[in-house]
């Protein structure tokens, strides 16, 4: 056994996008264990729902995460719908599907941009996010918002989009898939990149089962599992296919991300030809929550679980969220065990980390 050596990764390092702090046990250059430590920036999210009315809620759910901001605030607004009965119209059905998609390719081009950056490609870095911004440009024209963007309610939704808008984003969309081609094909085929993470972080898909991994990281290794197979939203009206890939490694992974992107430009390519032309976009909400209910969809870094327990007043007894960041932590610390401390970073990205998200 050589000399053991403990040492900080994070919470400020300059490969994390998010502060997650892993305390490593080294045997001279291999980790042999990690041994992470939640809570850095835990903020209290959750007890505020003992003190906002259940409907300004949204608000604060929107502000749990900045990438998965929309997503927050539909789970939530979800959650709260079934416990009161509310049918929510056909429009903001499709209008949710577009903004939660748009969510996904932003999130998506983010990690790329982030994973390449990891890499030493900061020219690659550049490009993805230069492509991210048009799906930002898109938020802005539609929600006024390129981080937060406030149009989820319990209902509906706050804001329509126009027909011409709707074309706009529709013809965007399409003329980016060619130069989201010429970008994202460097990942796969691009011989630096395939060799620093071929291989690299194999996750069987009996330990992705085990340890309750999901989305991406599930995804990879073979798993089916993807909550918009669930039913809820406008999925199985609008193309989704549920995108895997068996090479259970952090190429797999990057190329389950890529994928959907391209997935989620069809879905909201198909959801804009679909929408319905009535101009409903939220049903009345009359009285209180009374119950409880357990919500699940699909963030783009994996399922997502919103648990609220309501009275009959404007106050909600309880609020829990379990999201994805959290589910995955305890495969990425297995996959640690036994790799060289070089490529911890690559690692840790590969789950795609929110800390704001796991944490509130």
């Amino acid at each position: 056994m050589g000399n053991r050596t403990l040492i900080p990764f994070g919470p400020q390092h300059p490969v994390l996008p998010e502060p997650i702090h892993l305390d490593l046990v080294l045997e001279d250059e291999w980790v042999v264990e990690a041994i992470p430590s939640i809570g850095f920036i835990h903020r209290g999210l959750e007890k505020l729902v003992e003190v906002k009315d259940f409907q300004d809620y949204v608000y604060v759910a929107e502000r749990i995460c900045g990438i998965c901001s929309f997503k927050h605030g539909m789970g939530y607004s979800m959650a709260v719908e079934n416990v009161m009965g509310i049918t929510v119209p056909e429009r903001a059905e499709f209008l949710r599907a577009i903004w939660g998609e748009l969510s996904r390719v932003h999130s998506h081009l983010l990690w790329l941009g982030l994973a390449a950056d990891a890499l030493g490609f900061e020219n690659l870095f550049m490009h993805c996010w230069r492509l991210r911004e048009t799906i930002l440009d898109i938020f802005d024209m539609t929600t006024g918002g390129r981080v937060i963007f406030s149009v989820c309610k319990v209902g509906g939704v706050r804001k329509d989009i126009s027909a011409e808008k709707l074309a706009f984003i529709r013809e965007t969309l399409l003329g980016m898939r060619e130069e989201l081609n010429k970008v994202l094909t460097i990942f796969i085929d691009d011989a630096t990149v395939r060799n620093r993470m071929s291989g690299l972080g194999y996750v069987s898909p009996e330990d992705a089962h085990n340890f309750g991994a999901v989305g991406p990281m599930a995804r990879a290794s073979g798993i089916e599992m993807d909550c918009r197979t669930l039913g809820y939203n406008v999925y199985k009206e609008i193309g989704f296919k549920v995108i895997t890939e068996t090479s259970g490694d952090c190429l797999g992974r990057t190329k389950v991300r890529i994928r959907e992107i391209f997935n989620s430009i069809d879905m909201i390519v198909n959801a804009i030809d679909l929408i319905p032309k009535d101009t409903t976009i939220d049903a009345p909400v009359k009285g209180f929550p009374d119950g409880e209910y357990f919500a699940r969809l699909e963030q783009p870094r994996g399922e997502v679980v919103y648990y609220i327990r309501a009275n009959g007043t404007k106050f909600l007894e309880r609020m829990r969220m379990r999201t994805p960041t959290f589910a995955n932590i305890p495969i990425l610390l297995n996959l640690l065990k036994g790799v060289e401390l070089a490529d911890v970073p690559i690692l840790v990205l590969t789950i795609d980390p929110c800390i704001s998200c796991c944490e509130r």
